[in-house]
């Protein structure tokens, strides 16, 4: 299998089906292939519902080199739709399995954008006593507000590419960190870029991700919902409900395509039969005369 055609169709976004292992082949396969601007992005519900009112967001996903399977409701919507993605990839397990694959080859240099100080001190401290060949080459905690300035994306773009990473992670949430990658890759001197969002803070311990047990039934967003039910309150309740319409609208479209084209199909082939039996019965006769 190529595994550049490992990409199966979800809405209009081409999101890998080629789990954990194969993802992170991929994104190593990027970073070796001499060129710079590659990037990784997250596919979630919620993303796909707010990209469908957000041109710019919607086309940092659908230009990303690797769309990951990150939601559950990816899993429920491909199982619904016969789709070949069977494993989530998390923007964690993604950075650990990459971390992990470098790290045994002879590790390489991050450059951490995004979040706070301490959040990045935690990052590298902790990076540091887990893959001591991991080098951070560089980090950097932009402006907190809604819009950068072109001073401020210079800024980055400049300290990014002055500290020659291997790879970028960036976490500023979605989809802040899409567009700015999508925005800014052409300026970037790095071979892969990866936005990871709430990685940070897990990575970090600065933020408790869900246990296994939760992650393992597909509510690993429950108990996040509970602890900060204002922040994630569009994410789960407005969002999930519209994702779950679209996969039951789609549902209900392949299976009347399905039973049309069905009763087309038998239509067809039995007036072809009626018509080939009138013409051997013709011919038949003629013979038999």
């Amino acid at each position: 299998m190529n595994p550049l055609r490992a990409v199966t169709n979800i809405f209009g976004y081409q999101v890998s089906h080629r789990g954990i292992h194969g993802d992170v082949a991929l994104a190593r396969e990027f970073m070796s292939a001499g060129r710079n601007g590659c990037y990784m992005a997250c596919a979630n519900p919620h993303s796909l519902v707010v990209a469908s009112h957000d041109d710019h967001f919607c086309a940092s996903l659908k230009e990303a080199d690797l769309l990951l399977p990150d939601g559950t409701g990816i899993i429920l919507a491909a199982r619904a739709l016969n789709l070949p993605i069977v494993e989530r990839v998390a923007g964690f397990e993604f950075f650990q399995g990459l971390s992990e694959s470098l790290a045994r080859d002879g590790g390489a240099r991050y450059f951490f954008l995004g979040s706070s100080d301490h959040v990045l001190d935690l990052i590298r401290e902790r990076l540091n006593k887990e893959f001591p060949g991991i080098t951070v080459c560089g980090t950097f905690s932009p402006p907190f507000k809604p819009e950068f300035s072109a001073e401020d994306n210079a800024a980055m773009v400049a300290a990014i590419n002055a500290a020659q990473p291997d790879v970028l992670w960036v976490g500023m949430t979605a989809p802040k960190q899409e567009k700015w990658i999508y925005e800014q890759r052409a300026n970037l001197q790095v071979p892969f870029c990866g936005a990871i969002g709430a990685v940070f803070d897990f990575y970090a311990g600065t933020k408790e991700r869900s246990s296994a047990f939760w992650q393992r039934l597909g509510l690993e967003w429950l108990p996040r919902f509970f602890k900060e039910p204002k922040r994630l309150w569009e994410r789960n309740m407005k969002s999930t409900p519209i994702f779950l319409w679209w996969l039951a609208r789609e549902k209900t479209v392949r299976i009347v395509k399905s039973y049309w084209l069905g009763d087309k199909l038998c239509e067809f082939l039995s007036k072809t039969t009626v018509g080939m039996d009138k013409a051997n019965s013709r011919k038949l006769n003629s013979e038999t005369r």
